[in-house]
């Protein structure tokens, strides 16, 4: 699968950490500066980030284990739909639920995308364009390593 990105940041485009990772890791876009979240504060942090999904697909932005585990941060709405219309920067809704500060830094990996083929009774759905961005387009090609079956409906 191919995906339209325009990466206005300076980290390369999102991937796959490993050769059997399920999501894409997606990387903080802070270019003034380091950001402390206090104790139950809450924050959107950019990605630098804008995609083109196929009409047809979702993608899921998801907490990383790690950081909601070792140190209490995690995606607020998890898991946040981003749907195929949507043009707009990558933003990932972040909360920190510990006791302690917590600093983001630029280029960390504060959260994994996932890409899902969604159905829909709606058709002939068209996407409207990115009109209000500028940069270029690049592919990012998504290795399909994954089928996902349906466990509840019983179907690949």
């Amino acid at each position: 699968m191919t995906i339209k990105v325009i990466n206005h940041s300076h980290h390369p485009l999102p991937q796959y950490e490993t050769a059997y990772s399920a999501g894409l890791d997606l990387r903080a876009f802070l270019p003034d500066g380091s950001v402390v979240m206090r104790p139950l504060e809450r924050k959107m942090i950019k990605t630098g980030l804008y995609i083109e999904l196929p009409i047809g697909y979702e993608a899921q932005i998801r907490p990383r284990s790690g950081l909601s585990l070792k140190h209490g941060v995690t995606v607020l709405n998890a898991p946040g739909t981003i749907d195929a219309d949507y043009r707009g920067e990558l933003c990932v809704v972040l909360i920190n639920l510990s006791d302690q500060d917590f600093t983001i830094n630029d280029g960390d990996r504060i959260a994994r995308k996932w890409l899902w083929l969604v159905t829909s009774k709606r058709s002939g759905a068209r996407c409207r364009s990115c009109q209000a961005q500028t940069g270029e387009m690049e592919d990012l090609v998504i290795p399909e390593i994954n089928n996902h079956k349906d466990v509840a409906n019983n179907k690949e």
